[in-house]
């Protein structure tokens, strides 16, 4: 069941709910620059054992409102408080890949760990995102040649094999960003920092990265376990940056163990 939850004025986010009548309640955070689709290997799974699954589409990305303004790591944790708050959830699980992890870590920490029961950082994008040297290529790729560049995120996207057409559907699940939001959204991973924000988190933590990640290197996640109390790594030695879909029945048992 797709709705729409209003965030601020003249923007409105896509939330995916499936199962609202599910026993607990897991809240999924995209990575950059795709859209809650790209769960889709745990959409199809975790409902089906009793759990309400929520995708939300960041704003500028999938098939949320695409304004202009609000890519950075604060309006992005206050868009999630809002649909959090419109949708009267508690004691619910916030999982967050890549990006997605850092804004989970914001909302966390920005919101002292509101409504949440367990958080789940997959691959994350913390305490940093990307190098000056790798944001300056992806941006200015994104400015010229947006679809030669999500190729080029999708050829080092996965450790195991994918196939062409799972590429050309990854490709597109990008491509439904704005070109401005995914620019945006590079920069802000280029000069962000949450070193601070992570001994603020106070809930069970589950933090689960592809050993073989090429986009963010796997000694960040060791850095996350170190910093935040009540954790658990869990590496992943056959994943790339996305080890919910290279490990995936790996990946959803899990989850399923630790919500």
């Amino acid at each position: 069941m797709g709705y729409y939850v209003s965030v601020e004025q003249g923007v409105k986010l896509f939330v995916e709910d499936l199962n609202p009548g599910g026993s607990k309640t897991i809240v999924f955070l995209h990575g950059w620059p795709l859209s809650h689709k790209q769960f889709e290997y745990q959409f199809d799974v975790l409902p089906a054992k009793g759990y309400r699954c929520i995708g939300i589409d960041w704003r500028g990305f999938g098939n949320s409102d695409k304004p202009w303004h609000g890519y950075n790591l604060d309006r992005l944790a206050d868009d999630v408080r809002t649909v959090v708050e419109t949708l009267q959830l508690k004691n619910f699980a916030l999982a967050g890949h890549s990006t997605g992890g850092a804004i989970a870590v914001k909302y966390a920490s920005r919101y002292n760990n509101y409504g949440l029961s367990r958080l789940i950082l997959i691959d994350a994008a913390v305490p940093t995102g990307f190098t000056k040297e790798t944001a300056a290529n992806l941006l200015n790729q994104t400015l010229n040649d947006r679809p030669a560049m999500m190729q080029g995120v999708s050829d080092i996207f996965f450790f195991k094999y994918i196939t062409p057409r799972f590429s050309d559907w990854f490709v597109q699940l990008g491509m439904e960003a704005a070109g401005w939001s995914t620019a945006a959204i590079i920069t802000m991973l280029s000069e962000f920092n949450l070193e601070a924000d992570l001994p603020k988190i106070n809930v069970p933590t589950l933090i689960v990265h592809g050993t073989h990640d090429k986009v963010i290197p796997f000694a960040q996640a060791e850095e996350m376990h170190r910093k935040i109390k009540n954790s658990q790594l869990v590496p992943f030695h056959y994943s790339g940056h996305g080890s919910y879909y290279d490990e995936r029945d790996k990946f959803n048992q899990l989850v399923q163990q630790f919500v």
